[in-house]
């Protein structure tokens, strides 16, 4: 049998805080997963000259995100949990359902907009529970973090720029 870890989210006694820190993580996961299935429906759905930019950009970010989730599922096998299966899925990210017409690019926009805040909010909050409890993982948050804000940023100036035009 192997030694358990004395020290760190590893040991015995941080039990209850890594099967907490599992929780979070892998609702990181999910939150992931369904933004990779979001994203590639709205690189593919979307008409007009306008729309390949965001297509692009989009295409780009889903093989980020899937880097996010692949990160996010390793982190919990490390912590000793399981990386849950496709029937724990529950979809909930209304906002970024394809539009009703596929040259509402501003649709797009906003839901990606909402969908990196509900990220960045739910990292904030990994972030301040990891701290003093597993730098590790912290750490690994804090890089994705950056990735999200990153991504947020970016689709916030695309706005704009429909705004500034009054197509928003």
């Amino acid at each position: 049998m192997p030694r358990s870890s004395r020290e760190g989210i590893l040991s015995d006694g941080k039990k209850a805080e890594r099967e907490e820190l599992i929780g979070l993580l892998t609702r990181a996961y999910w939150m992931e997963i369904e933004t990779v299935m979001s994203y590639m429906a709205n690189s593919i759905n979307p008409d007009g000259v306008r729309a390949q930019e965001i297509i692009e950009s989009l295409e780009q970010d889903v093989q980020e995100e899937l880097g996010h989730a692949r990160q996010f599922g390793e982190r919990i096998k490390e912590l000793y949990g399981t990386v849950p299966g496709s029937l724990d899925f529950a979809a909930e990210q209304k906002y970024l359902q394809p539009p009703d017409h596929q040259t509402d690019i501003v649709h797009v926009i906003r839901g990606v907009i909402e969908a990196e805040t509900g990220a960045i909010e739910h990292y904030n909050k990994v972030i301040k529970f990891t701290d003093d409890v597993d730098l590790v993982t912290q750490d690994m948050i804090i890089s994705i973090l950056r990735d999200e804000e990153g991504h947020r940023r970016l689709f916030e100036g695309f706005l704009r720029e429909f705004e500034a035009e009054g197509l928003a």
